[in-house]
């Protein structure tokens, strides 16, 4: 007999919730089967057999929350299946055993206790009749054979009474937040609560980037098997400015402040479950093409839920991209423990005055860069930020500089 324990989920995480078990007590596994699915703040993680056997007990249930070390379940030997067979063919004889239990009551009665286990129903059946209160003995015995069909029916005005939730006499559907979604709400919260958040603007053309892509696309994707897109850029910007200005690509600790030498960079990824930070390690390494990769491999995985605890921890610094879905402008909030986000937005066209006497339409972006005012000046961040402009607006300096 061998026990399924929750195994270690990663720095800081010491429970997660069962969102679903794919396998019975009584069902055969192999090893490496998968047998639950766990959500963790972060990610869901799939836990699977260390051996093959027979599922003999399921001990934590869909939506129960469960520690790491805990036993939730065991798997027996194979040899042990048979077992589990006999439950089946003791099921008629339990059958008898309800009337033991209801001659508690009138002892006088004892005839309609015997008529209701007269009726001929599944266990199915009687396991529906128990949950919704139904008396099977007060079916007519003649549709015995039937006893199934009237516990079906009261189903219907059931269900109907389910949404009869409301507000002020308004239909309402209500519903618990998924655990992630919870962390998500409680992070934010915090950032807001702990830091002193400010956040400065700028805004950057972006025709330099389009001309060289709309060049270079083809050629790139023919070498490299990626699109050339616009987060390489601005990832090889942001470290740029990180290198400029280091007090960015720091965190605080008590009364430290801890400034990183290496340049880990969020990339912010909206998932079913809410937005998610892959992180793009060693950004200051990689060539434009290997960053591409790495943001595309990262946010197939957000999307397929199939990140691990290693692809979301330890960013240095954030970049989010609010321009995917249209927002023109926005005040990022800090992915703590960092203190800076980079809020990239939609390229808008707009009139630019090119000098005192023309103007011309060109592709605008606004930027915005949250930071922890706590341990970042705000003439830093202003400067941090005129930075990133500058380098995508001269993005041969990004190529040459690797």
């Amino acid at each position: 007999m061998a026990e399924i324990i929750v195994p270690e989920l990663g720095e800081s995480i010491s429970e997660g919730t069962i969102t679903k078990w794919f396998v019975k007590e009584g069902d055969t596994v192999s090893q490496g089967d998968v047998l639950l699915e766990l959500e963790t703040d972060k990610v869901n993680i799939e836990i699977s057999a260390d051996n093959g056997g027979v599922v003999s007990k399921i001990a934590k249930q869909d939506g129960e929350v469960v520690l790491v070390g805990e036993a939730i379940g065991s798997i027996g030997d194979a040899g042990s299946a048979p077992a589990a067979a006999p439950a089946a063919p003791s099921e008629p004889a339990a059958a008898p055993a309800a009337p033991a239990a209801a001659p508690a009551a009138p002892t006088a009665q004892a005839a309609p206790p015997a008529a209701s286990d007269a009726v001929i129903a599944s266990p199915a059946a009687r396991k529906r009749a128990r949950e919704q209160g139904i008396d099977l003995a007060a079916q007519p015995a003649a549709n015995a054979g039937q006893a199934p069909a009237p516990a079906a029916a009261p189903a219907k005005p059931q269900a109907s009474a389910e949404p009869a939730a409301s507000q002020n006499g308004k239909p309402v559907e209500r519903k618990r937040m998924s655990r992630r979604r919870a962390t998500i709400a409680n992070r934010l919260v915090e950032a807001q609560r702990t830091a002193a958040m400010l956040t400065t603007f700028n805004e950057v053309d972006m025709t330099a980037i389009l001309d060289l892509r709309k060049r270079r696309k083809q050629t790139f994707f023919e070498k490299n098997d990626v699109n050339l897109g616009f987060m390489s850029f601005f990832t090889k910007a942001v470290v740029g400015a990180l290198k400029a200005f280091p007090l960015l690509n720091a965190e605080i600790d008590g009364d430290d402040i801890v400034v990183k030498k290496f340049f880990d960079i969020g990339i912010a990824v909206s998932a079913k479950e809410g937005l998610v930070v892959p992180v793009v390690r060693d950004a200051d390494r990689l060539s434009f093409a290997e960053i591409e990769k790495s943001i595309v491999d990262l946010a197939t995985k957000a999307r397929a839920n199939t990140l691990s605890i290693g692809d979301l921890q330890g960013g240095s610094f954030t970049i989010t991209n609010g321009g995917v879905f249209g927002s023109l402008l926005s005040t990022p909030i800090l992915n703590t423990p960092q203190v800076g986000i980079l809020g990239m937005h939609k390229i808008q066209i707009r009139p630019v005055a090119i000098d005192n006497e023309r103007m011309e339409n060109r592709p605008m972006m606004y930027l915005a860069l949250s930071y922890d005012h706590r341990i970042v000046d705000g003439s830093e961040a202003v400067r941090f930020l005129v930075t990133v402009k500058e380098l995508l607006e001269d993005p041969e300096q990004l190529l040459l500089q690797g």
